[in-house]
């Protein structure tokens, strides 16, 4: 029999807001030409466009006059005679209602007298390193923190850049994936760790470390002692950026955005370090990269095949050799409620967990992580 999830966040008990506060991926660069595109996030439809500079738009999917869906239309004359989109507003196919990209209708076709109320509610969007990006917050700020550099490799010479890939709609509550975070002990079973020497996270208000050092069973030539060492840490719940060095250097991003409560979409991609960019790389390190970037992201697929599967974790059955889940279930809280008591939150989760340390015996520096 077919499991279910759709456990809400009212079950796990995190705070407030049905969906958390952060900056989300809503699509890829190419996701969106000059057609209109429908998305629904946060319980939310909305229409992604572009307008006539190149410049991505984000609002509510439903016109105010009569509550036609603004994308979701290929016949009306107003997308077959190439009105539907007009410098940077939107015209809704259903009576030609045009809405600028403050939202505020600019023009009705039979009409001189607008309405003041006759607007759409916009969201804030930006485009970065081949990626959409929206900020949600449910009491409506703006940022409290800024949108992440991607350790500014995206379009660096010598550098691979990501295609993010799109790994699923996956009916689970998006604090099962931040759970990895945390998650010492599926390294080995799930990934292929087979001599973990160092595993520990660190938390800093809105952003959570792991550290961690492995040798594999597929062989790791250079890098750090033949190991795969990995800088990883979130920023905010939908975020999550690895700096890694095993036989390439490579930068992971892996985004998650709700698209509703108990539902979750999942993208990865990974820009890998093919020469020092002062040449063109040969065919066969960009061949090499892309080889680094298909295997790290088929390692995330290891573990979207588990989430697909599992129940809802609301109370995990943890040991202190698994890693520190409830530190991490606290630090993601904050994100469910107001700000006012993101610092408390933050204050309780703040501090370091160091889960195995075997660099001694190792023989492994302790430089390479902080200590």
């Amino acid at each position: 029999m077919e499991r279910h999830h759709m456990a809400n966040v009212g079950q796990y008990g995190f705070g407030a807001f049905d969906f958390p506060r952060g900056w989300f991926m809503i699509g890829s660069t190419n996701d969106v030409g000059e057609t209109p595109v429908p998305v629904r996030f946060f319980g939310t439809d909305m229409v992604l466009y572009r307008g006539k500079s190149g410049k991505i738009h984000l609002v509510e999917a439903y016109c105010p006059h009569m509550g036609a869906h603004l994308a979701k239309n290929s016949t009306s004359y107003i997308v077959l005679d190439g009105e539907h989109v007009q410098n940077e507003s939107i015209r809704c196919p259903f009576h030609g209602w045009r809405f600028d990209e403050n939202g505020q209708c600019d023009n009705i076709p039979y009409s001189d007298f607008i309405p003041k109320t006759a607007c759409l509610k916009t969201f804030p969007v930006k485009e970065f390193s081949g990626v959409i990006w929206t900020w949600h917050d449910p009491e409506g700020l703006e940022p409290d923190y800024p949108l992440p550099a991607f350790g500014n490799h995206y379009g660096e010479p010598g550098w691979l850049e990501w295609e993010m890939v799109h790994l699923g709609d996956l009916d689970i509550h998006g604090c099962e994936i931040v759970d990895n975070m945390a998650d010492y002990g599926h390294m080995a079973p799930v990934h292929g760790s087979t001599e973990c020497i160092y595993f520990a996270n660190e938390f800093m208000d809105h952003v959570v470390h792991q550290y961690f050092g492995t040798r594999h069973r597929r062989p790791i030539e250079g890098g750090v002692h033949n190991m795969l060492v990995l800088d990883t840490w979130r920023t905010g719940p939908g975020i999550l950026e690895s700096d890694m060095v095993g036989q390439y250097h490579g930068f992971w991003l892996i985004a998650s955005t709700p698209i509703e409560d108990g539902l979750e979409r999942i993208w990865s991609g990974m820009m890998v370090r093919m020469n020092d960019g002062s040449t063109a790389p040969t065919p066969e390190e960009i061949a090499g990269a892309r080889e680094f970037a298909t295997i790290g992201i088929s390692g995330l697929a290891q573990d979207v095949e588990i989430w697909t599967h599992k129940q809802d974790c609301i109370n995990p059955m943890a040991l202190p050799a698994d890693g520190p889940y409830g530190r991490l279930r606290t630090w993601y809280r904050q994100f469910y409620n107001p700000r006012d008591k993101a610092s408390e939150l933050q204050k309780r989760a703040n501090g370091r967990t160091v889960t195995l340390d075997r660099r001694e015996e190792a023989g492994v520096e302790s430089e390479v992580w902080p200590v």
